[in-house]
């Protein structure tokens, strides 16, 4: 592994953070310093035709009725090619009645397309020297038909069987490479050509020596349909492009690892198996029935995975395209095949380029969970392809427990020592797996060489009492190990020394991990001409102590000042040598520049490429020179959307009842004036987060100086259409001490939403009857708990991707990992399908219908919209063909547009209810913020849980690009 990898931070799945808030990759460069690998999971199904449009189910008006699927109602039929639809400010709540009536795929207003439609930026790759920088080229939104191509669901993972990759894989468009020059400008572009017309470019790496570029290519053939993988290499000199093989009839296998550089002329490749036949075919009668036995009583446990195997047909589907036959092959065109065809999962070269880490899974397979679980495989083979050794062969693991912190019995993070040549390092837990098992010491992280001598023995680096989370190597003389703990949010980073026997490893900060404010920050890194990572340890001129460089995001009340300290390891003592500004810019370094060349690193040579960026202004991207601290701008991005480039944006701190400080970013449309244009329309998008204090829970996250970054589904386009919005309230949800946060859910979450409300009234910019409520996937299951215990609050709700009966998750959600049978009030309590009597508001649900998420099944929306249905409540569901838990399509991210904006035109904008009477209504029901007493039977109104149907994956596969 090139990048010693460290998980010692808690943070959001960066792909859920973009569909719950307003940020996304599209409209912010993403940069690269190494060949980033993508843990992103996509899964698929088997399609033959493209739905015209998506399914949407209506309960037009509160009237009680139990007839399932009353009002079936296909969407408004309009070309999304003649420009057709509504268009623009016109748009009326009854244009919008009758165009709703009509069939197909809807446009938003103009003004909403046009933001949606802003042509992507691109990503940025520099070379192992720092000298060269790739601009990868990306589409906007992919058309509906990619989506709908065949794609088969497998052991947790969707395959395209026509290319043999991922389903649903992005990819980029072109490859331009700057020159960054002397005085840190870039050089004119020079274009990767020699591919074919329409190339599908995808996994880009740099040799060690940055001499040549590897990737795939695929072309769209005659049918439509893309042709099977290629892998190419390009001359980074020249520009110029060609397939690796001689040989046309070779291809990519990528459904897990694809390709690696083994050194500067020589690549290992995962290909196709030249013996492999046509796909085996589903027997039309079955051999026997599907049984599932436990007669040896174990405890298996399992949070609701999808796309599992189903049979002995899936098992051998499974192995047909997920097996490779590895090839190593030079750039003069030599080739040679290497071990047996196998699937395998991991390629990992050793630093010194002598042995490779092969990894690999293996029968017996599950049927209850995903790959990542299956029998795993690691062997230590030299370069040339011999066996070395088997390091491990790990047992299927179906029974890890649901506890956070519970891992794996056995080996696992192995992988190589960054700053030895091929030295093993790797992780053993002393707990069975079990985090609920209490023992001391909790892991034991070894380390052995990749050759043992006779009788040689693993050595004992260190012991933790918490969870291992990952090592940042130095040398003999120092690397860092960190280890967590959920449960109590503790974590620490140990001070050892790996040389020495006769030091004692220390701790060197022992802190909570919500606490964002003592965050001493990160160790930078910098690149060894080995290719790997390691800690970069700073000197000052006449000065022989050695320092770290902490990159820190600088929480504070006033919001994150990002910073850069040396840090004295001996003393503790730091200096601040750099600071974001706090003024107008969020500023924040991305990496060391000065570190391509050996030898001592000193200050006065430091040189970080840092990003910059404003309210207004989009992220451009600097070199920092020291010691001056002199700033070249080395990129000039346009601004995405100039039509909303002088929006207001505010980060604004109030108070919940109980005391909890809360904090929220308000944005206002350009140009507007409270005091000349009086309350606007709002729209609050939120997403609840658990606590264990409500110190840490009061904390500031974020800048108000970041820039407004809008995805294709963003909340922040409806400025364009003159809201308010209140993006990212935060809704802590505090279980301190031995109390569990879930235990008080609903109380905490309406208490959150009532101080929001109470705060944007209070500024006058917003109207107490026209707020409206919204949120995705955990934030979906909010929207619903409080249109049903806070009615007088909001006027509308907008619930995307949800679930919302938590029956049907019964083995956890999200961070709940007490089982329904632990915990059946909590659960019950916290579902708002159990409350759908008391849902009075309107409220739109949304719903991919191949949702690939834990727990956020399809299913949880049907039932849900007729629950509401049943009991007479306004509601509207809407289900998008093809569309997975976020939702990828431009004729679907469209149409999701046009029914939010629909919704909100309709039921928030013309809204005139005497909020005061809602209001008085709400204090005088003693039964909000309750549950009905027969309404915790679990069965009751189809709640029974269907374990079998709610099925998840969350598996991750390497692989070596940036992909949105």
């Amino acid at each position: 592994m090139r990048l010693t990898n460290v998980h010692h931070r808690y943070a959001l799945r960066l792909s859920l953070f973009y569909h719950h808030f307003s940020i996304h990759p599209l409209t912010k460069p993403v940069i690269s310093l190494k060949p980033p690998k993508s843990s992103s999971i996509i899964k698929a199904h088997s399609r033959t035709e493209i739905r015209n449009s998506p399914i949407v189910i209506v309960n037009p008006a509160i009237k009680s009725t139990a007839m399932r699927f009353h009002n079936l109602v296909p969407v408004n039929a309009v070309s999304l090619e003649d420009g057709g639809g509504s268009n623009g400010a016109s748009a009326t709540p009854d244009h919008y009645e009758d165009s709703s009536l009509s069939n197909g795929y809807h446009l938003p207003p103009q003004e909403i397309i046009d933001i949606v439609d802003a042509p992507p930026l691109p990503a940025l790759s520099f070379s192992p020297h720092r000298d060269k920088i790739l601009f990868l080229k990306r589409r906007s939104l992919p058309p509906l038909s990619e989506l709908a191509r065949p794609e088969e669901k497998l052991a947790g993972v969707r395959i395209d069987g026509k290319c043999n990759c991922r389903s649903r894989m992005s990819y980029y468009t072109g490859i331009g490479i700057y020159q960054l020059m002397g005085d840190c400008t870039l050089g004119p572009e020079k274009e990767i050509h020699g591919l074919p017309d329409g190339a599908k470019i995808n996994f880009v790496t740099w040799s060690n020596d940055g001499r040549h570029l590897s990737f795939s290519v695929r072309i769209d053939e005659e049918d439509g349909i893309s042709s099977m993988l290629g892998v190419w290499v390009a001359d980074v000199e020249t520009g110029k492009a060609r397939p690796l093989f001689e040989s046309s009839n070779v291809f990519l296998n990528a459904v897990f690892d694809n390709f690696v550089w083994v050194n500067n002329s020589t690549l290992l490749v995962c290909t196709i198996p030249f013996s492999r036949g046509a796909p085996p075919k589903k027997p039309l009668v079955p051999a026997g029935p599907k049984i599932l036995s436990n007669e040896q009583k174990d405890t298996i446990q399992a949070r609701t995975y999808q796309d599992l195997l189903k049979d002995e047909y899936d098992e051998s589907l499974f192995e047909y395209y997920a097996t490779s036959q590895l090839v190593l092959v030079s750039l003069d065109g030599t080739e040679k095949l290497v071990g047996p065809p196998a699937i395998y999962t991991s390629l990992d070269p050793s630093p010194d380029e002598k042995y490779i880490l092969i990894t690999s899974i293996h029968r017996p397979y599950s049927f209850i969970v995903p790959c990542g679980r299956f029998p795993k495989k690691v062997d230590v083979w030299t370069a040339d392809g011999k066996f070395v050794r088997e390091l491990c062969d790990l047992p299927l693991a179906e029974d890890i427990p649901i506890t956070h912190n519970s891992v794996r019995r056995g080996m696992r993070s192995i992988d190589w020592r960054a700053d030895k040549p091929s030295t093993l390092v790797w992780v053993e837990t002393q707990d069975d797996g079990d985090a609920k098992v209490e023992v001391s010491p909790r892991d034991i992280v070894y380390t052995q060489p990749a050759e043992l001598l006779a009788s040689e023995q693993p050595a004992v680096l260190h012991k933790l009492d918490l969870r291992y989370g990952g090592i940042s190597w130095c040398d003999d003389s120092l690397a860092l190990i960190y280890e967590s703990w959920y449960k109590t949010r503790k974590i620490r980073t140990w001070v050892i020394s790996p040389g020495s026997k006769n030091l004692n490893p220390r701790i060197l900060f022992d802190r909570s991990s919500e606490d964002v404010y003592s965050d001493p920050g990160s160790p930078m890194l910098r690149r060894t001409p080995a290719g790997t990572y390691v800690i970069a340890t700073m000197r000052k001129e006449g000065d022989q102590g050695t320092y770290l460089l902490l990159n820190g995001s600088g929480a504070t009340p006033q919001g994150n000042i990002p910073f850069l300290d040396l840090f004295d390891l001996n003393t503790g003592n730091k200096e601040r040598i750099w600071e974001s500004d706090k003024e107008k810019y969020y500023e924040t370094v991305v990496a060391l520049m000065s570190d391509q060349t050996e030898g001592e690193l000193y200050v006065d040579q430091l040189k970080v490429l840092t990003s910059k960026e404003s309210k207004t202004e989009n992220t451009q991207y600097f070199i920092l020179s020291w010691p001056g601290k002199k700033a070249c701008q080395i990129t000039n991005f346009p601004h995405p959307y100039p039509q909303l480039s002088s929006l207001k944006k505010e980060m604004i701190r109030y108070e919940r009842k109980d005391g909890v400080q809360l904090t929220a970013t308000l944005y206002l449309p350009p140009d507007y004036d409270p005091a000349r244009d009086g309350p606007l329309p709002c729209l609050v998008w939120s997403y609840p987060g658990e606590f264990k204090s409500k110190d840490a829970a009061g904390q500031v996250r974020g800048s108000p100086n970041e820039f407004a970054g809008i995805g294709p589904t963003s909340p922040l386009l409806w400025l364009a259409r003159r809201f308010a919005i209140l993006s990212g309230p935060t809704i802590p949800i505090i279980g301190e001490g031995n109390e569990e946060a879930n235990d008080r859910y609903v109380e905490q979450l309406v208490g959150s939403a009532e101080a929001a409300v109470e705060e944007v009234i209070g500024r006058g910019v917003a109207h107490r009857s026209k707020i409206a409520i919204g949120g995705h996937s955990y934030g979906a299951f909010m929207t619903a708990n409080l249109l049903a215990h806070a009615p007088h609050l909001f006027c509308c709700g907008i619930a995307r991707s949800g679930a919302y009966n938590r029956t049907l998750t019964p083995f956890g959600f999200q961070n709940e990992d007490r089982t329904l049978w632990e915990a059946t009030s909590t659960y019950v309590e916290m579902s708002p399908f159990m409350s759908a009597n008391k849902i009075k508001k309107p409220i739109l649900l949304i719903h991919g219908e191949e949702d690939n998420n834990s727990g956020t099944l399809t299913m949880q929306s049907d039932r849900f919209f007729n629950a509401l249905k049943g009991h007479g409540a306004l509601c509207r569901l809407v289900i998008l063909p093809f569309e997975s838990h976020g939702y990828a399509a431009r004729e679907s991210v469209l149409h999701v547009l046009w029914e939010t904006d629909r919704w909100l035109q309709k039921y928030c904008v013309p809204n005139s209810s005497d909020a005061s009477e809602n209001l008085d209504a709400h204090k005088d029901d003693a039964s909000i913020g309750t549950v009905d007493a027969d309404s915790k039977a679990v069965s009751a109104a189809g709640g029974v849980p269907e374990w079998a149907d709610d099925k998840i994956d969350i598996f991750p596969s390497p692989c070596r690009s940036s992909l949105w």
